[in-house]
C-alpha cells in the first residue's frame, strides 16, 4: 500500500470511528432521555451510559439542549420512515382502513418495542424549551401528515363514520397511541394484545360498521398467514 493510500485508509478509519462515537452517545442520551424526561436528563449519565468520558461529548455536540434537540428530531423522524415502509410494503389492494390497521401496529411497536429515540421523543414532546422544538416541530407535523392523508383516503373511500372530525380523529389516535409509551411494560400484558385492542378501537371509533367488520375480518386473515408462514 502506497503512503497517500494507507493515509487515506487511516482517515476513513478515523471518521467511522468517530461516526460510530456519535451514534454511542445518541443512543446513550436516548435511552437516559426517555426513563429520566428532559429535566433529569445529565451529560453525565449519558457518558456513563456510552462508557466514555464526560467531557468527549462536547467534541461532537456544542451542549446538552444540541444533543437532546438531535435525539427528539431523530426518534420522531424514524417513527416516520418506519411507517412509510410499512405502508409502502402493504398488497397494492389493502383497503384504507387496513392501511390504518397498519400504520397502528407499526407505530406501537416502533414506539415500544424498537427505538428508544421515539420512546425519548413522544415522553418529552411536552417538556422540552422552544428553542429545541423546532426541528421537532417541523418533522411531527409531516408525521402527523401521514395520518392524515390516512384518514382522508378512509373517508374519500366512504369507510369512515359520519359525523367525524378528521382532525380531532386524527390528534385523538395519534394521542391515545403516544400515551401507551407512559403505561405499557411487559408485565402489563403482552404487546401483541396492546396492539389487537388499540386497533379494534381505532377500527370501531372510526369506520363505518360493515368496513370495522371487514377490516377485523382482513387483520384476522393477515395474523393466520403470518402464523402459519412462521410454522413452516
Amino acid at each position: 500500500m502506497n503512503k497517500k493510500a494507507a493515509g487515506q485508509s487511516a482517515a476513513d478509519d478515523s471518521g467511522s470511528k468517530s461516526a460510530r462515537t456519535r451514534e454511542r452517545i445518541l443512543d446513550a442520551a436516548a435511552h437516559v432521555l426517555s426513563r429520566k424526561g428532559y429535566a433529569g436528563t445529565r451529560l453525565a449519565d449519558v457518558a456513563d451510559q456510552a462508557e466514555i468520558q464526560a467531557p468527549a461529548i462536547y467534541y461532537y455536540f456544542s451542549s446538552r439542549d444540541d444533543l437532546i434537540e438531535e435525539v427528539m428530531w431523530t426518534g420522531i423522524a424514524r417513527m416516520r420512515a418506519h411507517i412509510a415502509d410499512v405502508l409502502a410494503a402493504l398488497p397494492a389492494d389493502t383497503d384504507p382502513m387496513g392501511r390504518i390497521d397498519a400504520a397502528v401496529e407499526a407505530h406501537l411497536r416502533y414506539a415500544l418495542e424498537i427505538s428508544d429515540y421515539t420512546t425519548a421523543s413522544i415522553r418529552n414532546a411536552g417538556q422540552i424549551p422552544g428553542h429545541i422544538r423546532i426541528r421537532y416541530s417541523a418533522e411531527a407535523s409531516s408525521y402527523g401528515d401521514t395520518w392524515r392523508r390516512l384518514l382522508q383516503d378512509a373517508d374519500t373511500a366512504g369507510l369512515l363514520r359520519s359525523g367525524l372530525d378528521p382532525m380531532a380523529a386524527r390528534m385523538l389516535v395519534l394521542g391515545a397511541l403516544n400515551w401507551a409509551a407512559e403505561w405499557w411494560n411487559p408485565r402489563r400484558g403482552s404487546l401483541d394484545t396492546v396492539v389487537r385492542t388499540a386497533q379494534s378501537i381505532v377500527r370501531y371509533g372510526l369506520g363505518t360498521p360493515q368496513a370495522a367488520v371487514a377490516s377485523t375480518a382482513a387483520a384476522r386473515k393477515q395474523r393466520e398467514g403470518r402464523t402459519i408462514s412462521a410454522a413452516s
